[in-house]
C-alpha cells in the first residue's frame, strides 16, 4: 500500500507540472502572439480634409515614432523595406501624399496641388492620427513637405533623416533646367514640354541612373509607380506639382532659418549619383546644422532600393539618439 501511495504521489506531481508547463506554454504564446501583433505592417486608410489617405503602420504606437514621407514618383511603397527593420523598436508610420499610392487624387480642378497643400493635407494627417513627437524622414517631394511641417510643429520633431531630401539651390542639378524654364515661363508650351516628365522612360531614369549593379532594382517598383501615372488625368495633377515647387527653392531661406534656430538632430544619408539632387545640397546642410551626421553612398536616386539594410542600420543608430 505505502508503494502505492508512493506512486500515486509521483503522478499527480507528474500531472501538476505538466499542467503548468502547458500553462506557461499557452501564456508564451499569447505573449508571443501579441508581440506580433504590434509588430505587424497594417495597411490603413484615414479621412483627412475630405480625401481618403492610405498609410502603412507598423510598431508600438507607444515607441517612439518615425514619420516617412516618400517623394515622387513613388508612395509608401519605397519603404518596404526599411519598415520591417524599424518596427520592433519604433512606431512607423508611412502616408501617400495626395495623388500618390492608393491616397485619393482628385482631379487637378478639384483639388489644389501645391506643396502647401500637400502639407496642409498632412498637418490634418498628423492631427487625426495624434502624433506629439515624432522623426521625420524627408526624401525628394517628402522634404519640402515634411520641412513645412518642422516649420509649423518645431515642438513635435525629435529629428530630421533626409534621404537627398534637398533644400539648398547647390543641389540642384541640370536636370531641372527645363523644369525652372516652365517656372520663369508658365505657358503652354513649356508645359507640354514636360509631358515626358511622366514618361516610363523618365521613371526608369530615375530608379537606374547612378545605381552600379541594376539588378538590384526591383522591376515591380518602377512599373507600379508607372502604372499610377497612367491613370487618367494624372499627368496634369504632376506637371501642377512640378510648376509649383519653385515655391519650394523659394521657401529654402526659410528652411534654413529653422534649422539655424532650432537645430534639430539631422541625419543625412544620400546617393551620391543622384541625378536630381547633387551631393553638394547634402553638404550644404552642414553649412546650417554643423553637428548632423552625413553619410554617402554610392548610388542613386532612390537610395533604398540598392541600400535599405546600410540606411537602416544607421537611421537605428540615429533613432537611439533622439529626446523622446
Amino acid at each position: 500500500m505505502h508503494k502505492i501511495a508512493q506512486r500515486l504521489i509521483i503522478c499527480s506531481s507528474l500531472i501538476i507540472s505538466l499542467a503548468v508547463t502547458s500553462a506557461a506554454q499557452r501564456k508564451g504564446n499569447i505573449i508571443k502572439d501579441h508581440h506580433m501583433g504590434t509588430t505587424s505592417i497594417h495597411y490603413r486608410t484615414v479621412r483627412v480634409n475630405n480625401l481618403n489617405i492610405f498609410y502603412r503602420e507598423a510598431g508600438n504606437p507607444s515607441a517612439p515614432a518615425i514619420l516617412l514621407l516618400h517623394g515622387y514618383p513613388t508612395s509608401s511603397h519605397m519603404f518596404r523595406n526599411l519598415i520591417p527593420q524599424l518596427k520592433d523598436n519604433y512606431h512607423v508610420i508611412a502616408p501617400d501624399l495626395p495623388g500618390f499610392g492608393n491616397s485619393d487624387a482628385p482631379g487637378h480642378r478639384d483639388f489644389a496641388y501645391t506643396f502647401d497643400n500637400l502639407a496642409e493635407t498632412m498637418q490634418g494627417f498628423i492631427d487625426r492620427l495624434a502624433l506629439k513627437r515624432f522623426a521625420i524622414y524627408i526624401f525628394d517631394y517628402g522634404s519640402p513637405v515634411g520641412l513645412r511641417l518642422a516649420m509649423r510643429n518645431p515642438e513635435k520633431i525629435t529629428g530630421i533623416i533626409s534621404q537627398n531630401g534637398n533644400a539648398y539651390e547647390e543641389g540642384l542639378s541640370k536636370e531641372w533646367d527645363p523644369i525652372q524654364k516652365y517656372w520663369r515661363d508658365p505657358s503652354q508650351a513649356n508645359r507640354d514640354a514636360l509631358r515626358d516628365f511622366v514618361s516610363e522612360k523618365a521613371t526608369r531614369f530615375q530608379y537606374h541612373e547612378g545605381v552600379a549593379d541594376a539588378s538590384l532594382i526591383a522591376p515591380e517598383t518602377y512599373m507600379l509607380d508607372q502604372r499610377l501615372l497612367d491613370r487618367p488625368g494624372n499627368i496634369d495633377i504632376q506637371l501642377d506639382l512640378v510648376r509649383d515647387y519653385r515655391t519650394n527653392v523659394a521657401l529654402y531661406p526659410r528652411f534654413h532659418e529653422y534649422f539655424k534656430k532650432y537645430q534639430p538632430k539631422t541625419l543625412l544619408v544620400w546617393g551620391n549619383r543622384d541625378p536630381y539632387f547633387l551631393p553638394a545640397g547634402a553638404k550644404a546642410y552642414l553649412k546650417d546644422l554643423p553637428a548632423a551626421k552625413l553619410k554617402f553612398y554610392d548610388t542613386g536616386h532612390f537610395a533604398l532600393e540598392t541600400h535599405a539594410e546600410e540606411i537602416g542600420t544607421e537611421i537605428i543608430a540615429f533613432m537611439a539618439t533622439l529626446p523622446e
